[in-house]
């Protein structure tokens, strides 16, 4: 058997001989057009990683079937579009309804260890709090709890916002030492 190696994309007709086709070569040359292909189709980075991988492999166990009718790369791109749809298909039939109070019950983490450990995070940080300033605590529960912005805050006090900044910051990085205790 005659074997052809494709040295630019000029040489991907193999009408004659497609059997011989480098898919290596054609996966290698096409393979960040074929990423970024996918990568319009679908979202998660994760999937387009995942969709990349499936079309090599199910372009290497059908190569046989590959005629030689259009470019390997277009081929290679027709099945990479049927894993596609395949895959939307799949998430879709997957898909389950969520009422919200069902959704307000679920913990994005319920690892008991990781809540203990978050439990401990927030009591060092409650503690230090009480070491800061009056004015300053002051500050950090209008900017959390009121939802204020450093210019309401500001006008509130009657202080610079320089000083609303300034004071937040070191407050910030007091309370981020408490937690990395």
């Amino acid at each position: 058997m005659e074997t052809i190696v494709l040295s630019s994309e000029k040489d991907c007709s193999f009408e004659s001989h497609p059997e011989a086709v480098d898919w290596e070569l054609v996966f290698r040359q096409h393979g960040k057009r074929l990423q970024n292909f996918i990568r319009k189709r679908v979202a998660n980075k994760e999937d387009v990683e995942d969709l990349q991988q499936m079309t090599y492999l199910e372009v290497l166990r059908n190569r046989e079937k590959f005629a030689g009718a259009s470019r390997p790369e277009t081929w290679v791109f027709g099945i990479a579009l049927n894993l596609v749809r395949n895959h939307y298909k799949h998430a879709k039939s997957h898909a389950c309804e969520v009422s919200e109070d069902e959704l307000a019950t679920l913990s994005c983490d319920s690892d008991p260890s990781r809540i203990i450990e978050w439990g401990h995070a927030l009591h060092r940080v409650l503690v230090a709090s009480t070491h800061l300033p009056d004015d300053t605590r002051r500050m950090l529960v209008m900017l959390i709890d009121a939802d204020a912005s450093y210019q309401d805050i500001a006008a509130r006090l009657g202080m610079p916002i320089g000083t609303v900044r300034s004071r937040l910051s070191r407050a910030r990085g007091f309370l981020r030492q408490a937690v990395d205790a």
